[in-house]
């Protein structure tokens, strides 16, 4: 059975899109660990490792890099608890808080787009930590959350703490939730996952529903996905930062992105105003899609033929 395919998605990257830093830095602070000493053992650790014939994901070591801290004590006790407690640190950038549920608003608010039940849906997709996701503030206006994700177990003295990763998010496996969004796996595990063989028709929301929004070419392989299937691109910068500018013009000379700006969704400012006009834009396509649908099935409804009568005077 087709799907209405009635849902517009905003995809979200987080660090550096919707927050200015990483958002490991609360759980640094708290456990009073220098975090510039964290990322350079991160990045030096996997090229040593590499240097001995091992193979390294370099994108999530910073997972196994975390439980090396726990085994030594530095990060003593840390639970899934704890994560979802310190998201609640997280600061965002300017305007993102009132802009996740005024995007929504503008939709649903709209008389013409209600009346087809449009509506938008916004996820996030990192490479970070699910749990401080889950505990900031963002959480509440969020339809899903793809991120990194441990399993706990007892330490010697009986307290749950972080023991091994359970489910990892790179930037290439981030293509994979895309899809399983397009598909509506996160809505019916039970019944479809990512590989089900499912029609454009039969799938809940179709990528030219969808517009992805991140900072960096560390997000490349998704830009691609949802723009060579007919989605929207959109990239962000940090104002004041000149490489983070650059990057995000180089992503639109490489034809990545459709459009890019600074990481301001404040009222008014050009990043909300892009994305409100194309989310509307892709409301109104919508609508005209179930109009000529409905007009098309109105024009074949039968008629009553009337015979025609002879008048033999």
């Amino acid at each position: 059975m087709p799907e209405q395919q009635n849902k517009i998605a905003l995809i979200w990257d987080f660090d550096k899109t919707l927050i200015p830093e990483y958002m490991q830095a609360p759980l640094f602070d708290k456990y009073g660990i220098d975090q510039k000493v964290f990322w350079d053992e991160v990045n030096s650790i996997p090229v040593k490792l590499e240097k001995s014939g091992y193979r390294v994901n370099k994108e999530i070591y910073y997972l196994n890099h975390i439980l090396t801290y726990i085994k030594q004590d530095r990060l003593n006790g840390l639970d899934n608890k704890t994560l979802k407690e310190l998201g609640k640190k997280i600061d965002f950038f300017p305007g993102v808080l009132d802009f996740f549920p005024k995007i929504k608003e503008i939709i649903e608010k709209n008389a013409e787009f209600s009346s087809f039940d449009i509506e938008i849906e916004h996820y996030i997709i990192s490479t970070g930590l699910a749990e401080m996701i889950k505990g900031s503030d963002i959480a509440p206006f969020v339809c899903d959350i793809w991120g990194c994700e441990y399993l706990e177990e007892p330490d010697s003295e009986g307290k749950k703490t972080l023991s091994q990763i359970i489910y990892s998010i790179d930037n290439t496996t981030k293509t994979k939730a895309i899809f399983e969004i397009n598909k509506g796996v996160n809505k019916h595990p039970e019944y479809i996952n990512v590989n089900s063989l499912l029609s454009e028709e039969e799938r809940r929301i179709p990528f030219c529903n969808m517009i992805y929004i991140a900072d960096g070419p560390s997000d490349i392989p998704v830009f691609s996905v949802v723009k060579r299937n007919g989605g929207l691109t959109y990239a962000v910068y940090k104002q004041g930062d000149e490489k983070s500018f650059e990057q995000a013009d180089n992503l639109r000379v490489d034809g990545r992105i459709h459009m890019y700006g600074p990481a301001n969704f404040e009222e008014d400012s050009q990043t909300s105003n892009w994305l409100i006009l194309q989310v509307k834009n892709i409301a109104k396509r919508i609508v005209e899609s179930k109009k000529s649908i409905y007009t098309k099935a109105g024009s074949r409804i039968p008629a009553h033929i009337v015979d025609e009568i002879s008048n033999n005077n």
